[in-house]
């Protein structure tokens, strides 16, 4: 097929039935690249010869010296299947986890996946991820087996073995995309179940809850992979072949007449061949027959690789290349490399471009074929549901569905990320002229005083048009994540275009689409128009839209659903400018990289310091290259990755060091030489601790006392409020309104979720400690939404439940009202999670319960009222003095004027005194650090399985389990590694085993380190197994002390070691 003129595309672009948006999907190195080579060659852009070699869609320097793909980009190709002529939209995405954010922006603007799996491999972890990225974003997906020579010409399978190998690999797959739909099908029932029991239907008693019930029902046979179905097709990209079932029917249907239609039922399946009855049979594994797969198709690959490739038996190959009716030229066949032979007889019989596009086409959905579903999911964001959106919102779904590009359509279009290209190729192929006549008006309109380098980098959007039509310099509407469509339609008039002015509605502006642009892999072809269903480039948001955005002409239209991000980035550099007068660019640099990469964020921190947080270690490399040669253009220093730990506390240990179990006196002489560590050195007037770890702390102008008991939280409430930290942040809001007198209109969803947090918190916090501690929460911290809790267990307090706005109906809920300086000490409680006592980081699964608080209503510090005098007497003036203003007061009591005065500085103080005790509280339980940790996939045989385990167990990882894979000599080992040993871990395992192994990293959880940083030996068994000093390495100190080494704190240090012990540098004589 010949070079596609871009009249051609245009014209295509205006049919939607015959667009296909697709994207290719799979883990790292299983040839999506080199497939989508193949594909790109189909349509003449690059010489087929050169496909796979050339990874035409790596455009990135570093991409092609890596080998892998970083970027999602995008290529549109013209096929013609049959008499129709389809234009296909695709999308190449990256298989490394550290940019399966990438792949999450570009699922989003396709309605089919082309999933690439290697033959030899098969399911590996990032192609599961990919295969539920997929599914949630309600796309169909196709299966691509690729590599099916290294059956032959590595692993040396017969074509019987093959065939049992490629049913185990189709199984994995279906088995993935099985425990998805089980998923969906279990909560849609669970839903269901709800709203029955709301209806009042209430179950019988005796029922039995029978959970496979709704999955009979439900028709799932669309949703499996099956070469029989026509969305299999069995390739080797590299070699240039691929075929699907439909092409062998197509062949021996002809030839042995046989009827089409069963020979597509039964090539793939256990039937054969009775060459006697000349009849297709069941029953070929029973029989001990050849199946027709093996018969008809594979055998006939395999004889063409043995005598081409294995014994390069010239005779054979003229015989099969006379028989296959193909044309070899003459430098094929004398040239020294098989392969080149190879594929030039396989493009011709077998080409892998017609078996993948022809199924594409035929399986996969035009945007006019859009599920309701899927429309619905996309509009319906945050915990706002579909039918609660507004009337004229709920009407712009037939526009969706409809897709239509009349005049009236509604312009929609969703942006997923911003990619930055030069500007020399924003201008390929545009009139010489009119540029020219351009950079004229350039240098009048920039012609500064000082020179100001032109930027050479502009910012394309990568998006695509749901609905309407987009003309160039249209103005539409830049819808902001947390824009409200029902705000925005109740402000604006009726009828209202985004020319109007619409500064007053938060988070909607206006701009104009000032370039449009078909996207051709690396160029860029200018166009005036784009219809609906088209992926396109847009030129000039870059003021606009910071990652992502939905840009529409209906007000009414509402801001998409945020991307799935599979990715969460961990690793965190500081950078600076080698030379600090260039810190401007770095600046401007930095800005520019956040905005190009929807995965990396930058920030900076108290200290003053520019940090970028990445995916993992290829990531962070990519994003400081793209700082120093694109976007800062100068030269920065990058820190040592920072690596992030949290601070909790844990129960006492039953054993000690050696494991021999603590008697009572020893726990106790324990605890209390931590005690009086922790006490010594500070003023006791004020501070005092006992033997329970109660810290009482009195505030320096002796005004307020704070009693505070630190208790460490069992994990599973931890891990709760890591993971609804979102609910708790919009519960925060809620309050924060109803604290302020504001009603606050929030949604059936949101009150559930928030529900659903306090019965599981309940259900998880039992027993005699924890006795209705769920209703006594004050706060969550740090920020107000982190794994830690302030509890109220002062005695005569009651102030309003963080729960309140569950219980909005019963006024004498609100009747309560807060006391004076309350937040003063959320306010410190907030302090002390966010900075603990062992290294400055955050706090995680600790609970400090307040149990007494003592306000003193006089400044002689010798007069101390009881608590509940105090709590009376402060509940007489609160009703006036809701959040503890100190404008409310003018009706006090006469004693209290005193502390109502120095009304800040008590305030500030008491902040102090709160944090100040929190922490000694912290120190007087036993201390741990907390370490990020990875989950870790490696592949490996088993000639290296050794030096993976070496590895791993040098940098402190912990194999959790290891399978070997059927068929193969390949193990898959999973292991969990803390990030902070994780830095040089993929290289050095590939050093190690030559590069048989490669490890995926993920970030995972936060992990309890069990030493203990502060440990000394104090019973006779450590002191005889570790000696007087216990000077073996102690992995949380060496931790805590880098990082305490890094923020500038005190770090305990000898400078003379083993001073008793002499070295003699010399050898013994």
């Amino acid at each position: 097929m010949g070079h596609t003129s871009l009249e051609k595309i245009i014209s295509l672009q205006r049919n939607p039935a015959n667009i296909r948006n697709l994207c290719i999907l799979a883990h790292v190195d299983h040839g999506k690249t080199t497939l989508a080579d193949c594909l790109v060659a189909s349509n003449g852009i690059i010489s087929s010869r050169l496909a796979g070699k050339l990874r035409y869609l790596d455009s990135r320097e570093d991409e092609q010296i890596r080998g892998i793909t970083m970027k999602s980009s995008a290529i549109s190709l013209h096929y013609s299947h049959g008499d129709q002529e389809y234009l296909l939209n695709l999308i190449d995405s990256p298989g490394h986890v550290d940019f399966s954010s990438e792949v999450s922006t570009a699922v989003r603007l396709c309605d089919g996946a082309v999933v690439v799996v290697d033959a030899v491999e098969g399911v590996c972890p990032q192609t599961q991820v990919v295969l539920r990225q997929a599914w949630l974003e309600n796309i169909r997906p196709v299966l691509v087996i690729n590599k099916i020579d290294r059956l032959v010409v590595e692993l040396k399978l017969t074509s019987q073995e093959a065939y049992t190998h490629l049913k185990k690999i189709l199984e994995q797959v279906n088995a993935v995309t099985g425990t998805l739909f089980t998923s969906k099908v279990l909560e849609e029932r669970a839903e269901k179940e709800e709203e029955k029991e709301k209806e009042g239907e209430k179950p019988s008693g005796d029922q039995v809850y029978d959970w496979s019930a709704g999955l009979e029902e439900v028709d799932d046979s669309h949703l499996y992979f099956s070469p029989d179905q026509g969305n299999v097709v069995f390739a080797s990209a590299i070699d240039g072949w691929g075929f699907s079932i439909r092409q062998f029917a197509h062949i021996y249907s002809e030839r042995m007449g046989i009827k089409k239609e069963v020979l597509l039922k039964t090539l793939w399946g256990d039937f054969y061949l009775n060459m006697k009855a000349k009849r297709i049979m069941k029953g070929a594994q029973a029989k001990g027959k050849k199946p027709l797969f093996v018969q008809l198709v594979l055998d006939n690959i395999w004889s063409l690789y043995d005598a081409v490739v294995i014994r390069r038996d010239k005779e054979k190959v003229e015989k099969v290349v006379t028989s296959l009716g193909v044309k070899v030229m003459a430098r094929d066949s004398r040239h020294s490399d098989p392969k080149v032979l190879l594929s030039a007889i396989c493009s011709q019989w077998l080409p892998v471009s017609q078996a993948v596009l022809s199924m594409v086409c035929e399986k996969l959905p035009s945007p006019l074929e859009m599920a309701a579903e899927r429309v619905e999911k996309l509009m319906s964001v945050g915990a706002r549901r579909f039918d609660s959106l507004p009337e004229q919102t709920q009407h712009l779904k037939t526009a969706f569905l409809q897709c239509s590009s009349e005049e009236k359509a509604p312009v929609i279009v969703f942006v997923s990320k911003m990619f930055a290209v030069d500007l020399c190729v924003c201008r390929t192929r545009t009139d010489l002229v009119s540029l020219s006549a351009n950079m004229e008006n350039l240098t009048l309109k920039d012609s500064k005083p000082e020179e100001e380098e032109e930027p050479k980098e502009t910012f394309v959007a990568f998006a695509r048009v749901y609905s309407g039509v987009v003309r160039r310099g249209q103005r539409v509407f830049v819808l902001g994540p947390k824009y409200d469509p029902a705000q925005g339609l109740s402000t604006l008039p009726e009828g209202c275009s985004a020319s109007d002015d619409v500064s007053e509605i938060p988070h909607l502006s206006c701009c104009s689409m000032e370039n449009l642009y078909l996207l051709m892999g690396r160029e860029l072809e200018e166009l005036q128009e784009v219809p609906a269903g088209n992926v396109l480039g847009i030129g000039g948001l870059e003021e606009y839209v910071l990652k992502s955005a939905t840009l529409s002409t209906a007000p009414a239209c509402p801001p998409f659903t945020p991307l799935n991000f599979e990715a969460t980035p961990i690793v965190r550099v500081a950078i600076e400018p080698k030379h600090p007068s260039e810190m401007p660019k770095l600046v401007r640099g930095m800005r520019l990289l956040n905005q190009a990469d929807p995965c990396a964020e930058v920030l900076i921190q108290e200290t003053g310091e520019h940090v970028l947080v990445t995916a993992g270690e290829v990531h962070l490399q990519r994003c400081l290259d793209d700082l120093r040669d694109r976007f800062a253009k100068i030269e920065i220093s990058a820190s040592e990755p920072i690596i992030p730990f949290r601070e909790t506390v844990v129960r006492p240990p039953k054993v000690d060091m050696v494991n021999e179990e603590l008697g009572k006196q020893q726990k106790v002489a324990i605890i209390h030489q931590v005690k009086e560590e922790a006490s010594q050195g500070r003023s006791s007037d004020t501070l005092h601790l006992d033997s329970s770890g109660l810290v009482t702390l009195t505030t320096p102008n002796r005004l307020a006392t704070v009693g505070i008991r630190a208790i460490p939280l069992p994990q599973e409430v931890t891990r709760l409020l890591e993971s609804s930290s979102e609910v708790i942040r919009t519960l925060e809001q809620v309050n924060m309104s109803l604290r302020e007198g504001k009603s606050l209109d929030i949604s059936v969803r949101t009150l559930e979720a928030i529900s659903d947090l306090k019965a599981q918190l309940e259900s998880l916090l039992q027993g005699r400690k924890w006795r209705n501690a769920v209703e006594r929460i004050w706060a969550f911290g740090p920020r107000r939404y982190g794994p830690n809790i302030l509890l109220n267990s002062v005695e005569g307090y009651q102030r309003p439940s963080v729960w309140q706005c569950l219980s909005r109906g019963d006024k004498a809920s609100e009747a309560t009202a807060l006391r004076d300086f309350d937040n003063s000490i959320i306010s410190g409680f907030q302090l002390a999670a966010l900075s603990g006592p062992m290294c400055e980081e955050p706090l995680m699964g600790v609970c400090f319960s307040v149990e007494r608080w003592d306000v003193q209503s006089t400044a002689p510090p010798q007069h101390q009222d009881s608590v509940e005098d105090d709590s009376t007497d402060h509940e007489a003036t609160a009703e006036s003095n809701m959040e503890g203003s100190s404008e409310t007061h003018a009706g006090r009591r006469p004693e209290v004027a005193a502390s109502s005065d120095c009304y800040g500085p008590v305030s500030g103080q008491l902040i102090a005194a709160v944090k100040e005790a929190c922490r000694h509280a912290f120190q007087a339980q036993p201390q741990r650090l907390m370490a990020a940790m990875y989950t870790c996939e490696i592949m490996a045989t088993a000639d290296v399985l050794g030096r993976v385990y070496g590895v791993l167990g040098k940098r402190e990882g912990r194999v959790l389990h290891e399978e070997m894979k059927e068929g193969t000599d390949m193990f898959i080992i999973k292991a969990v590694l803390p990030v902070a040993e994780s830095f040089g871990f993929a290289d050095e395992i590939r050093k190690r085993t030559s590069g048989l192994a490669s490890p995926q990293l993920v970030f995972s959880h936060w992990e309890v380190i069990s030493s203990d940083p502060y440990w000394v030996p104090t019973t006779e068994e450590e002191y005889l197994h570790f000696g007087e000093k216990a000077d073996s390495e102690n992995q949380a100190l060496k931790y805590m002390n880098a990082v305490r080494r890094r923020k500038g704190l005190y770090v305990e240090e000898k400078i003379v070691e083993h001073a008793e012990k002499q070295r003699t540098l010399g050898k013994n004589k």
